[in-house]
């Protein structure tokens, strides 16, 4: 089912924005429609991102739960950080 959708902008606005839509072969209308689905695109990808992590941190406290999590000291994190960075770097230049 198709929805409406209605707004208020100053006389100027349209005017500039459907000579502009225009100018690219479209209608004001169009150019709306697509605008709103970009937005509902992005809140689709937005949402799957949320629910992935609220994935991953999930499983996360189910392994510490479990104990099977390790625990790795800020610097250890931080080096090994460093080297898969220069990795990364090193297959850049190659």
């Amino acid at each position: 089912m198709d929805s409406r959708i209605q707004f208020r902008v100053d006389d100027e606005t349209k005017r500039l924005a459907q000579q502009m839509a225009e100018s690219q072969g479209r209608t004001l209308s169009d150019a709306c429609r697509e605008l709103t689905e970009q937005l509902a695109e992005q809140q689709r990808k937005a949402i799957s991102h949320n629910a992935w992590l609220t994935q991953q941190v999930n499983q996360a406290f189910e392994k510490l739960d479990a104990g099977e999590a390790s625990f790795v000291d800020h610097e250890t994190s931080k080096a090994r950080m460093a080297e898969r960075k220069a990795k990364i770097r090193n297959r850049a230049h190659q």
